[in-house]
């Protein structure tokens, strides 16, 4: 048995008190008035004997009584093991508020009870002691130390938030704020749902502090997603139809049925398709839609779940050119074949330079610049050209047959590409077609039926074989390859143009295919959404002629598809000019999903989209058996059922099995014998 408060132990002394008060009062005497002394010898004797009996329980009564008092002050307690600490307490007390504890125990969401666990751990300890509240959003006041009575004010505020933490990025915050006080004894609890993917224990090198992990579960860990979604087609066209790939993860144990998938779209909401998840199954499915403007575009697929439902919405955001535009980049006159392929479509603007006086300034206005034929690169082209890739642009490169080779293969060396060796007057059938790269997929119904593919009577050949075939010869030499860099690509034919040389210009099946492609194929494609927690860094069009103050803002678009408008939200995000572009750091300004708006001067310049992580969705947490397969030294695991007090169960682990209500109870009952033994014993 240990003591709380051992220094009481030295009031025991006062025992003395009740022994003097026998001694003296007990011993004096009394006149006895009898009618005859020859019966005063046998009273004197029973009477004697009687009374001394009293006395000596009236003393036992009063020094037990006193004896117990005095331990009741001392708090006196039976430890559960033998390392209790004494002294004052800093105790830290982590609420996990991340999305899956919204998650329904039996009656109440795992966030409530969680809070309910955290008031009744801090009401446990001393008014003396002092506290910590963290929750997964690591805001900096939760970073000290505060009193009793504040931390129970923080638990209250605490609510559901985006932020998932590591279980060891916990442990180490809780470390660094105990450490900052005074305070003899560092106590650590973390209360979550243990999610497998963010539980661990393995990581925690610390043995100093002491953990007790306080696991609660929900009543059934299912839960649908929608994990990401992407388009088919890297550029959006005007009046084209657009689709949308979604992919849904069911995480759950149990199959959904009929789950609706619906699609907002500027301003209407629509039914997008119907899905069947079996359980622990993930499916991706389309959804279509019509793009009749240009400009920014907002969208949104939604589903229907319950109660976990941060994951339910992914939100989008696009934009849609005007039109396309390519330079064609010629030695003298244009290619007619060139400007006849892109005449009947209106969705595409052709420009034609001479490679002698081009402006390199207008690169960034295009898309795709097709070399036709040029005798010579020079190396101040080919480094622009090597930039214009680079950001997202794609060059389509057709030598001419006369072409300077040392100028040809420097310009090849900026792309990694190999060299083209001299040409060779030769007929060569082309054999191949590679369907599964962007420019010819989706292009042919069935490619092995009835489709001929290009000839050319001389060639330059590619050597070393570097890229990825698009056309092949029959030897499995490259007709068209491509060679990626940056965020673009340069497209190399190893024929020229010229249609005495090369019949891909009669083969329109593939030459119209390819310019469209290739056009708006740019690897660089601005993300449709982002995460929010991470360090997103957003690009966006600077308008080099602005002038004068340049801020730009971030405010959330509201929304108004089926649910209330949202509150606006607006903040001045970090922010860099890099020539005709600016790049836009949030940080942790950003902290619910939905759009925000790029604004300068009150000019939307841009809109992105942003999404909640999804490594919360996962609900799989660890059971009691594998958290006591992790811990290690210094850590335990608080087990208890969902409705026990936990300030009796923390002041047992704490303290061991409490004594002190016990002997304020014999205490009483002591002087209560005393009292009977006084009043009923007479003598």
């Amino acid at each position: 048995m240990q003591f709380v408060f051992p220094g009481f132990l030295a009031a025991v002394a006062l025992i003395a008190i009740p022994i003097i008060i026998h001694l003296f009062y007990f011993r004096r005497f009394k006149k006895v008035y009898f009618s005859h002394v020859r019966f005063l010898q046998e009273v004197k004797e029973v009477t004697s004997n009687r009374q001394r009996l009293r006395n000596l329980l009236v003393l036992l009564m009063r020094c037990l009584a006193l004896i117990f008092l005095v331990l009741a002050f001392a708090q006196p307690f039976l430890p559960r093991s033998s390392n209790v600490k004494q002294g004052q307490r800093a105790v830290s007390v982590y609420v996990d508020n991340s999305f899956s504890m919204a998650a329904l125990s039996e009656d109440a969401p795992l966030l409530e009870l969680a809070k309910q666990r955290a008031r009744e751990i801090v009401k446990a300890y001393g008014a003396a002691d002092q506290f910590q509240v963290l929750t997964a959003d690591f805001e900096g006041r939760d970073q000290r130390l505060i009193s009793q009575e504040d931390a129970l004010a923080r638990i209250d505020e605490i609510r559901i938030g985006s932020a998932s933490r590591l279980l060891s990025k916990v442990l180490l915050r809780q470390r660094q704020a105990l450490q900052s006080g005074k305070a003899e004894n560092h106590i650590a609890y973390v209360i979550s749902d243990f999610q497998a993917n963010q539980t661990d224990l393995q990581n925690v090198q610390d043995t100093l502090l002491s953990v007790n992990l306080v696991p609660l579960r929900a009543v059934q860990e299912n839960n649908l997603s929608i994990d990401s979604v992407w388009f088919d087609s890297p550029v959006q066209i005007l009046n084209q139809p657009a689709t949308l790939l979604v992919k849904v993860s069911n995480r759950g144990t149990e199959d959904a049925e009929e789950v609706p998938l619906a699609l907002f779209h500027d301003g209407q909401t629509k039914p997008a398709t119907t899905l069947r998840l079996p359980a622990r199954s993930t499916r991706t499915d389309t959804a279509r839609f019509n793009i009749l403007r240009p400009g920014w575009h907002t969208a949104k697929l939604t589903l229907s779940d319950y109660p976990v439902q941060f994951d339910d919405d992914y939100f989008l955001a696009f934009y849609v050119a005007e039109r396309v535009n390519v330079l064609c980049i010629n030695e003298q006159q244009p290619n007619r074949y060139l400007l006849n392929a892109f005449a009947g479509a209106p969705y595409f603007r052709v420009d034609n330079a001479e490679v002698r006086t081009l402006d390199y300034s207008r690169f960034a206005d295009y898309q795709l610049l097709v070399l036709n034929e040029p005798i010579l690169i020079t190396s101040g082209l080919g480094q622009e050209l090597k930039a214009f890739v680079q950001n997202g642009g794609n060059v389509l490169f057709f030598p001419a047959q006369n072409g300077d080779l040392n100028a040809y293969n420097g310009f090849l060396q900026l792309f990694q590409a190999g060299n083209l060796e001299p040409f060779q007057t030769a007929e060569r059938q082309a054999a191949q077609i590679n369907t599964q790269e962007f420019v010819f997929r989706d292009v042919f119904l069935n490619a092995a039926a009835n489709l001929r593919l290009p000839a050319t009577r001389g060639n330059f050949r590619i050597a070393p074989e570097r890229g990825e075939h698009l056309l092949t010869y029959r030897d499995g030499s490259a007709l068209l390859a491509k060679y990626p860099l940056g965020e673009g690509a340069l497209y190399l034919s190893a024929a020229p143009l010229d249609e005495r040389i090369n019949d891909l210009v009669r083969h329109g099946e593939i030459f119209v295919p390819l310019l469209f492609k290739t056009a708006i194929a740019g690897a660089k494609n601005r993300q449709i959404a982002y995460t929010l927690g991470q360090d997103e860094v957003l690009e966006l069009n600077h308008p080099v002629s602005a002038t004068g103050e340049i801020i730009y803002k971030l405010r959330r678009k509201k929304e108004n598809a089926g649910s209330e408008a949202s509150a606006m939200q607006e903040f001045i995000p970090e922010q860099r000019i890099l020539g005709a572009k600016a790049l836009l750091t949030p940080g942790e300004q950003l902290n619910e999903a939905g759009w925000y708006q790029a604004l300068l001067r009150d000019s939307v310049m841009a809109i992105f989209a942003f999404n909640y992580d999804r490594k919360e969705s996962d609900l799989r947490c660890l059971t009691e058996a594998e958290l006591e397969q992790q811990i290690g030294p210094n850590q335990k695991v608080l087990s208890r059922n969902v409705k026990a007090n936990f300030t009796t169960v923390v002041a047992e682990e704490e303290q061991g099995i409490s004594l002190w209500r016990w002997c304020l109870g014999f205490t009483l009952l002591f002087l209560a014998v005393e009292a009977l033994l006084l009043r009923l014993w007479r003598t």
